[in-house]
């Protein structure tokens, strides 16, 4: 016989919250230690105060662990929005809004974004969550170029202005162009003024 659904309910809340708990223990842990060694399922689980399998009940894996933490950055980045940047008539204006984007997600967590882009290139589990997510960028650039192809506005080949703008659009880039007091956010003119290298004078 199934549960009962108020059964469900019940238990709902406190796994909402242990979920969020750990989540939350894990951006810590990115954004605090010194450490690249120190970013595993033990701390995690150590930080957040519960047990190691919890952890596991809750994500499947370090990778999903990772990649919820990379979701919770998106939502709190406003990512949500990157898709007016596909749907803007104007391409141009599309490149604008993704650019913007992009410097809202990096900006979500500096200290977060930094260490697991540093991570990524040290531990596989965060390198594959890293690398599907820049994969991702870059198609999403291979559509704009595409468009802005169509309309005559490259001053380049696409495949080079596709280059050019991952490059732009990267955390690192960002990060190294703001202070380091500084919202990522300011730089985005900075990106803007950039990526017209690709483009044709207006």
């Amino acid at each position: 016989m199934s549960p009962r659904p108020y059964n469900l309910g019940k238990r709902q809340g406190p796994i909402d919250r242990g979920r969020q708990q750990i989540l939350d223990a894990a951006r810590r842990l990115l954004a605090d230690s010194g450490s690249y060694t120190a970013f595993t399922v033990d701390s995690v689980a150590k930080t957040a105060d519960v047990a190691r399998a919890t952890v596991y009940y809750q994500f499947g894996s370090k990778a999903g662990l990772l990649e919820a933490v990379c979701d919770g950055l998106a939502e709190a980045g406003q990512m949500s929005e990157l898709a007016t940047a596909f749907t803007d008539p104007d391409p141009v204006g599309a490149l604008r809004r993704f650019v913007g984007c992009f410097g809202r997600f990096w900006s979500a967590d500096r200290a977060a974004m930094r260490r697991l882009r540093a991570l990524a290139a040290l531990d596989p589990d965060v390198g594959a969550v890293i690398s599907a997510r820049d994969q991702r960028r870059e198609e999403g650039l291979t559509v704009l170029a595409g468009r802005l192809d169509g309309a005559s506005a490259l001053a380049t080949e696409p495949s080079h202005a596709v280059r050019v703008l991952f490059a732009l659009t990267s955390f690192e880039t960002f990060d190294a162009l703001a202070r380091p007091d500084q919202d990522l956010t300011a730089v985005i003119p900075d990106i803007l003024q950039l990526a017209k290298t690709v483009l044709r004078p207006s």
